[in-house]
């Protein structure tokens, strides 16, 4: 590929070990004041609580959309990432469940990041595609493991128990009694995933 004279070839350099915490700082403090105040919290309390200049946080994520995006996208890469070490401590049956409790506290986090997404703003268009392309696959091969197990049906699809639980748990946002209640709908759910199980020849 052509360079224009006197660009460089090599790769880009790493990001800063300083500048690495700061953005990790700023994310995770992001994340909480979202849960608490929703995505139109003043950006000055989550510099304050990120321990950074309100600078910072603009040098990084010059729009809040940029922010909401940014904490979106680590959010869903940490949970579909409790996906392996859920399957390497338990059974795939009692992996897959705590993996949908784990993805139901997700869903219930995101305080007002449902309307931001669906805001029109182009800084989300990307993030359906990438809450799919991780979540899916990720749940494919939990579901794939229990049902070889004999613990689950085998004719789940993926996406279409996501959209469920999804749709309980933003009904249970607001208070501890309707994220109990979510839990609970939830487990009915996953009784009727045990309905009809068949255990893989050979295991």
């Amino acid at each position: 590929m052509n360079k224009f004279p006197g660009e460089s070839t090599s790769p880009k350099p790493r990001m800063r070990a300083d500048a690495k915490r700061n953005e990790d700082a700023v994310l995770e403090a992001a994340k909480e004041v979202f849960a608490t105040l929703g995505v139109d919290a003043p950006v000055r309390e989550i510099a304050a609580k990120a321990g950074v200049g309100v600078g910072t946080l603009y040098r990084r994520f010059p729009t809040r959309s940029d922010l909401v995006a940014a904490v979106f996208r680590r959010e869903v890469d940490a949970c579909a990432a409790t996906a392996a070490t859920l399957s390497a401590a338990h059974t795939p049956g009692d992996a897959l469940v705590r993996w949908l409790n784990r993805y139901t506290d997700f869903i219930a986090a995101k305080k007002g990041l449902a309307a931001a997404l669906h805001s029109g703003d182009p800084a989300f268009d990307a993030l359906p595609d990438y809450f799919r392309s991780n979540f899916e696959p990720v749940l494919a091969g939990l579901l794939d493991a229990a049902a070889k197990a004999g613990e689950v049906r085998g004719d789940i699809a993926p996406y279409d128990l996501l959209r469920a639980i999804a749709n309980l748990s933003v009904a249970g946002v607001g208070d501890a009694a309707g994220a109990a209640h979510t839990r609970s709908m939830v487990d009915l759910l996953v009784d009727g995933l045990r309905f009809g199980a068949v255990k893989a020849p050979g295991r």
